[in-house]
């Protein structure tokens, strides 16, 4: 287990930071193309929860550390998610996959959007669960890279697989063994989020794009491409389109992408990098094409008819948020029933239908067109098996990596 030690953060990853809050996914709910974050901005009590000083370290007590499990008596469960990343009925009052998992076991969810951004939320839950103290909290979703954090610092809990016989058996191939969590010990992924290549067909005015590198080398799109502000996205693109795999580079492999992506940034050929506010520039016909969410296209593609996306031969990026038990939550087993009835087939179309995210759990098609036929039918939503093979994730960093390269990558783009 790795020992925590209070984050010192570089000017470079407090730039990345304010990045996610005012551009990136961070800033976002998970549906509407509006999505106004609720925090607006980085605040210093923000970044004082991440540097604060005076909170033992993990070392000092055993890592996945449980509490006596109350599920049995206790028919309640925790969870805390991101706005909007649940399904509601037309009243917006109800979630109805919820109600249906209380109908059938008899455990009602206490369920709180109370997270807005993973740096923000790690600063809420840190110091108790440094402390060795439970969070009030049962179970949490959050981005992968957090997820590795606590899962190294000891902060979450081994799931039992003996209560999780769905999950295991129907959680896609592509998501089954990240680098982070080999075999999914410690999480579940409530959806995948794939970076992919969008174009508004009329601002083309018949150029092709197949790749990135049409994307970087075009000159007839000099001044109409986007990039992602999201360091792990557009580098790990760029480095697919080099031939390189994004979960086993280098040090020269990174500094390559960087070089590449700053000889087009030189030229004019990025117009800038962005978070969700492309969707603005890629209806309008600013940008002719760009690095995109595919949660975002689903959406764009239905109002847009300029609008398409493509997956490059080189591959894709995915990352994953995901599902977690941290250290001393009070109702552990009914947390893991949970997960579990999401990784039902009919309750997991439920889910993707309102989201539009990519949905982790295989079988579903069949329950997802009973909803919607154009969902189960949509290859963002539902990957086939030629496009899953082409996914690709991010590997693990450092704390001394991630510092160097967001140094490396804000000098790129500005921040």
């Amino acid at each position: 287990m790795e020992q925590f030690e209070p984050d010192r953060l570089s000017p470079a990853q407090v730039a990345a930071m304010r990045r996610s809050f005012r551009r990136g996914r961070a800033s976002l709910t998970r549906r509407s193309l509006l999505r106004a974050s609720a925090g607006g901005a980085l605040t210093v009590g923000g970044l004082g929860a991440l540097s604060a000083c005076g909170i033992p370290p993990a070392g000092q007590s055993e890592g996945g550390v449980s509490a006596e499990d109350h599920s049995e008596k206790e028919k309640t469960v925790s969870f805390s998610n991101w706005t909007e990343y649940m399904d509601v009925d037309e009243s917006e009052k109800h979630h109805p996959t919820l109600d249906a998992f209380k109908k059938r076991t008899g455990i009602t969810v206490k369920y709180t959007e109370d997270i807005n951004d993973n740096v923000e939320f790690f600063g809420k839950i840190k110091p108790q669960l440094a402390a060795g103290q439970e969070t009030g909290r049962d179970l949490i979703c959050v981005t992968d890279w957090l997820a590795a954090r606590l899962i190294r610092f000891g902060w979450v809990q081994k799931l039992d697989p003996a209560n999780l016989p769905t999950a295991y058996a129907n959680l896609s191939q592509q998501f089954r063994s990240p680098d982070w969590d080999p075999g999914r010990a410690y999480s579940y992924p409530w959806t995948g989020i794939s970076t992919v290549i969008a174009y508004n067909r009329k601002a083309l005015d018949g150029q092709e794009v197949r790749s990135v590198s049409d994307l970087l080398d075009n000159p007839k799109l000099k001044g109409k491409v986007g990039f992602l502000s999201e360091m792990r996205d557009s580098i790990g693109m760029t480095l697919l389109d080099m031939g390189k795999d994004p979960g086993r580079f280098s040090d020269d492999d990174y500094d390559a992408a960087v070089a590449r992506l700053q000889k087009a940034v030189d030229k004019g050929q990025i117009r800038r990098f962005t978070g969700n506010d492309y969707t603005a520039d890629l209806t309008k016909g600013d940008f002719a094409a760009c690095l995109a969410w595919a949660g975002d296209v689903v959406q764009l593609k239905a109002d847009s008819p300029d609008v398409d996306f493509l997956i490059p031969d080189s591959g894709y990026m995915t990352s994953t948020d995901n599902l977690l038990v941290p250290n001393k939550a009070r109702h552990k087993t009914n947390a893991e029933r949970l997960i579990d009835y999401y990784y039902e087939p009919g309750p997991a179309a439920q889910l993707a239908a309102y989201i539009n995210y990519v949905c982790p759990v295989d079988g579903v098609k069949a329950e997802l067109a009973k909803i919607d036929e154009d969902a189960a039918n949509n290859p963002l939503i539902l990957p086939d098996k030629d496009m899953a093979a082409k996914s690709r994730a991010f590997r693990s960093l450092s704390a001394k990596e991630e510092t160097a390269y967001e140094e490396k990558f804000a000098k790129l783009t500005g921040a």
